[in-house]
């Protein structure tokens, strides 16, 4: 059975980057906000969430604090993606719940060992 990936995020450009990236892999869900992302995950349950920041309706922020506050997604993986590297935000994320930040333009092999590292945690360590 394929890990499902949950990708929030407002361009279009970045969400067919990503489905067409990780759709080799993983089967992979696309919604354009945190909204949609709260009612889409109403009846469903994603392995690992890749989340954007700056969107509308409800930024990254609010809807990661939302997801952890859900009892059934609460441990779900979230790699936040950023426009920006400042660390600010980085610590933000971390401190609201998310397990890896990454800033775009991000490089596709970077983001699939964060998955692979979130998803398959004894992989790792069996390669150390």
């Amino acid at each position: 059975m394929r890990h499902k990936i949950l990708v929030i995020d407002d361009e279009l450009s970045i969400r067919l980057l990503l489905e067409n990236f990780l759709s080799q892999d993983y089967d992979v869900v696309c919604v354009s906000d945190g909204v949609q992302a709260l009612e889409w995950l109403e009846g469903n349950l994603p392995d690992l969430i890749i989340c954007d920041i700056q969107m509308p309706n409800m930024d990254g922020y609010q809807c990661l604090e939302m997801i952890r506050q859900r009892g059934y997604t609460k441990h779900t993986p979230i790699v936040m993606l950023s426009g920006t590297e400042a660390s600010k935000e980085r610590i933000k994320c971390y401190k609201l719940g998310a397990q890896d930040y990454l800033t775009k333009p991000f490089n596709p092999e970077e983001l699939e060992e964060i998955i692979r590292k979130n998803l398959f945690p004894v992989h790792y360590a069996v390669k150390w």
